[in-house]
Parts: C-alpha cells; sequence; structure tokens
C-alpha cells in the first residue's frame, strides 16, 4: 500500500520540485548582471537594451520615450508610409477622416496679431451665439489674451476646440464695441465635397477635397442634384485630394463603370489577393467624363482615376500624380498610440503598381515633388512621364507603373514669370488680408450681390484698387511695390475676384470664380465638346 502511494505522489514531488527550481532561476537571473540563465518567454535583443536602457542608465530617461524611439527607427527601415502615431497626436491623425468636426464652427485667419473671424459654419455653434464675419478675437475665457501677441494658429485651434457640450467663453471687438459672447461647442459636418455645379447646359463640375467617412454618400447626393439640372458630362476633380478611405473610393468608380469591372486589387506577403469590381448600376456609367489629376493627387484618388484610365473610361487631364501604391492599416498598441504599417501593395485593373521608389533615404523621398519641379517635370509633358513597365488599355493606349498616374493630356505648372515682391504678396497672405479688409469697408455693396458670377461685373479692380493694395502690403505686411506691369496687374486682378467671391461664398464663390480662369477646366471643357 505505502509503495503505491509512493508510485503516485513521487511524480507530483518531482514536478513541484521542477517548478520551484524554476522559479529560483528566475529570479537569480534578476538579481545578477551576467547572461540569461533560464526564462519563461524568449526576449529579443531590442527588448533586452531597453530594458538595460530602462534600470541601468545614468541619467532618467522616460519609458515612453524609449519605446517610441525604439519603434520610430524599426519602422524607418520599413516605407516611408509605416508610422508611429502617439496617443496624444491619433484623434488629430484620424480627423481628415472624418466628416464632422467638434469645436465652434468658425474660420479665421490672423491679421496684426489679431484673430479676424473670416466665414462663420451655418447654423453653427458660433452663429447661433450671435458672431458675425468681421468680429475680432480678443480674450478667451476671460483670463487668455490672444490679440496683440504672437501665437500659432495651431495653439490657438487648440483654445477653440474641444468636445460638443462644453462651452467657451470668448470677448470680441466690433465697430467700437466690446461684446461678450459663450459658444457652445458642437459637432458640425465638414464638407468633403468642396463644390458641385453646372458649368454649362449640360456639363457639371465636382471636386472632392477627400476621401473620409461618408463621401461616397455625399457624392450620391450631389451627383443627384447635378442630374436633376441636365448634367450629361462630367469634369471630376481631384487635384490636392491626398486620399483618405480606399473603400470610399471604390464605391464612386463603381457608379462610373459597367459590368463586373474589376477596380482595384491589393496583395502583400502576409495578404492574399483581394479584388474589388464593380457590381451595380452606376449613376453615371456612359456620360463623358474628364478626371483633373495633379501632384498631391495621392492614394486613393489614385485608385480611382487609375481605373477609370485602365478601362478607358475617363480623359486624366493635369499632372502625374504623387505615386503612392502601399496599402495601410491601423493597429492599436496597449499605450494608446498605434502603428499605421503597409499591409499590402494596391495594383490597377491591368495590373499597375504606381507606388514610386523610396529607399533608405525619407527626406528623398519627401523631397520628390520638388526635384519634378526643379528637373521640369511639371512643366515640360515629355519629362512627366514616369519610366515603369507599360500596359496597354481595352483601346490601345499606353500607361505606365512605377510612379503616380501619368495624364492623357499634360497641364504645365503655371510658373509665369512674376516679379518678387509679386510672389511676397501671395506668401504673406497680403492679397487675402486686402480682399477682406475690403469687403469690410464696403459691405453693404458687396452683400448685394446675388451670386459669385456677378462678383466679375460688379468687383473690376482699378488704379485705386492697386494703390490701395501697395498701401496695405507696405502697412501691414512690409513688402514694398512700386509697380504692377500690365500682366501683373491682370494675374492679380483675377486674384482679389475669387478671393471676394469666397469671402462672399466660401468654397462654392471661390472654385466658380477660379474656375474660369483655370487652365485644367477649360481644357477639361473642350475635351467633352
Amino acid at each position: 500500500m505505502g509503495s503505491k502511494k509512493l508510485q503516485v505522489w513521487l511524480p507530483i514531488l518531482f514536478a513541484l520540485t521542477v517548478v520551484l527550481g524554476m522559479l529560483i532561476g528566475y529570479q537569480l537571473r534578476e538579481e545578477t548582471t551576467g547572461g540569461r540563465f533560464f526564462g519563461f518567454s524568449k526576449r529579443t535583443s531590442l527588448q533586452e537594451v531597453v530594458d538595460l536602457v530602462k534600470s541601468r542608465y545614468v541619467d532618467k530617461f522616460a519609458s515612453d520615450s524609449i519605446n517610441q524611439l525604439a519603434v520610430n527607427q524599426l519602422l524607418s527601415h520599413l516605407d516611408p508610409h509605416s508610422v508611429l502615431i502617439p496617443s496624444a497626436q491619433l484623434d488629430a491623425a484620424e480627423e481628415h477622416l472624418q466628416d464632422n468636426m467638434k469645436g465652434i464652427g468658425v474660420e479665421f485667419q490672423v491679421f496684426d496679431d489679431t484673430v479676424n473671424v473670416m466665414g462663420i459654419v451655418k447654423a453653427g455653434p458660433s452663429e447661433k451665439a450671435g458672431i458675425e464675419v468681421g468680429d475680432k478675437f480678443i480674450a478667451i475665457n476671460d483670463s487668455i489674451l490672444i490679440t496683440g501677441k504672437y501665437l500659432k494658429v495651431d495653439k490657438l485651434r487648440s483654445l477653440l476646440k474641444g468636445e460638443a457640450g462644453t462651452t467657451v467663453k470668448i470677448k470680441i471687438y466690433r465697430v467700437g464695441k466690446i461684446l461678450n459672447k459663450v459658444v457652445e461647442r458642437a459637432a458640425f459636418p465638414v464638407p468633403i465635397i468642396d463644390v458641385s455645379y453646372m458649368l454649362d447646359n449640360e456639363t457639371g463640375f465636382m471636386r472632392i477635397d477627400r476621401f473620409a467617412d461618408r463621401s461616397y454618400e455625399a457624392f450620391m447626393e450631389h451627383m443627384g442634384d447635378l442630374k436633376k439640372k441636365g448634367m450629361k458630362k462630367l469634369i471630376l476633380d481631384l487635384r490636392g485630394n491626398g486620399g483618405g478611405l480606399l473603400k470610399e473610393a471604390i464605391a464612386i468608380a463603381d457608379e462610373f463603370l459597367d459590368g463586373e469591372k474589376l477596380i482595384v486589387y491589393t496583395e502583400g506577403d502576409h495578404q492574399p489577393r483581394i479584388e474589388n469590381r464593380s457590381r451595380r448600376d452606376g449613376i453615371f456609367e456612359t456620360g463623358k467624363l474628364v478626371v483633373l489629376v495633379d501632384e498631391s493627387s495621392a492614394s486613393a484618388s489614385e485608385v480611382l482615376a487609375g481605373a477609370l484610365q485602365d478601362w478607358d473610361r475617363a480623359t486624366i487631364i493635369g499632372r502625374r500624380t504623387f505615386g503612392k501604391g502601399l496599402v495601410q492599416q491601423q493597429f492599436q498598441l496597449s499605450d494608446g498610440s498605434a502603428v499605421r504599417l503597409t499591409i499590402a501593395r494596391y495594383y490597377t485593373p491591368l495590373g499597375r503598381n504606381i507606388q514610386k521608389p523610396y529607399g533608405k533615404d525619407r527626406q528623398e523621398y519627401n523631397e520628390e515633388l520638388l526635384s519634378r519641379y526643379h528637373d521640369g517635370s511639371m512643366i515640360k509633358a515629355d519629362t512627366a512621364k514616369p519610366k515603369g513597365k507599360a500596359f496597354k488599355t481595352p483601346g490601345g493606349k499606353l500607361v505606365y507603373d512605377g510612379g503616380g498616374i501619368s495624364p492623357d493630356i499634360f497641364i504645365p505648372l503655371d510658373t509665369s514669370n512674376i516679379s518678387e515682391n509679386v510672389l511676397r504678396l501671395y506668401y504673406r497672405n497680403s492679397l487675402s488680408g486686402f480682399v477682406y479688409r475690403y469687403y469690410l469697408q464696403n459691405r453693404t455693396k458687396f452683400d448685394k450681390i446675388a451670386k459669385p458670377e456677378d462678383v466679375l461685373t460688379e468687383f473690376i479692380p482699378g488704379e485705386k484698387e492697386f494703390d490701395a493694395l501697395r498701401s496695405f502690403a507696405l502697412s501691414h505686411d512690409g513688402v514694398i511695390v512700386n509697380f504692377f506691369s500690365d500682366k501683373e496687374k491682370k494675374q492679380i486682378s483675377q486674384r482679389l475676384q475669387t478671393l471676394m467671391a469666397r469671402q462672399l461664398w466660401r468654397n462654392e464663390g471661390y472654385f466658380e470664380i477660379s474656375n474660369r480662369y483655370d487652365m485644367a477646366v477649360q481644357k477639361g471643357l473642350i475635351n467633352l465638346k
């Protein structure tokens, strides 16, 4: 009987002894400076070095800083778009993918160290609180003086933004009076479609700012309105659109392509091939279509333009796009930060990957657009085509991979000779500041203008305005302009009219006037005839 009990308990006692030995060994390893003794899990040399710095380094070093440096160093050896986003920056990084913003609903610029209200969101928090265009912000929450001192725009935004339902007190100056306003912050929509309107009786124009939540829904609403107005042709403007949510661009592409055509596919070493095809009857499958692009059209914009080009569905007009053909997925980390990691490449229907080359030099990659300007790629069409592999569309057109979407019709960057002083008017925002003040001085007149196109006849800058502009630029921005050539007067006059339309109708007014002088838009109209 005793031997049987021993047979039962002996293995258990042996197991307990082994476990106890492991625990003692683990404790000994932690207390010594020598090599590894035993561990429950195999650690990497990176983990070991991080732990050494945390526990033995001569000076204090924040643990979060060590982790962030290590992760950033690792990601820097991958591609240019795999990045670490600290927890404090996560909301701001995701803001452009949302269709709303939380704050007071006001657009401002800083002139003469004073915050000036340039525009107000209709039915937004500021309008409800009685704030008007032309108001000047003096102080926030009674104690934060914001006039008469230099404050960065990001700092001002942080003071005004906040969670919906919270309030902010704002002291304002309005025509000789000091007023106190209490604004309750709220979530308000941020336009995803900059503008859509009819260029003529048959041709619609739409400019998509980004591919965010509800971009497809907003696109369909605007397309419905344009079709009701008789649209049979469309110019779709993707210039300056840096991308966003791939699914939104795919859904929009589906509205232009018939049948079950391939729109885009993605693939990576750890990501199987995933195809996205047109599935439904589109709202604009047969009408003539032009797509405008430039060097800042990227990612999801290139997916849309590439699909339409590969199927000969649209004429692409403009300049070669950015060249981002990598797909990122965001992963949340335990400390609240996140990693956007490239998990796949995307390919156009013909199999083009339009990712431009990248190596270990991130600065060279980030400055590639500047290199295009200096080597003439933005000015001469014969130097703009990438040197990647050639593909042939169903219609027999040659297209290329390896460096963005090359347009079918090239529009050079406008490098008209303008004097250095006149360029400073643009850089110092002097034209915008002048228009804002000119509007306030003549508000009664301008508020009677019924529609943007009337600005062209009701506001024709002459010598009086040019003299006032020179005086304003000198007194407010220190820019000396003694003379405007006839060519410069024409350019500045068009710019002043465009900015005045924006002052009155924001984006809608701006694009309705600027498109009249836009070479790409005008070339698109000719192409659609």
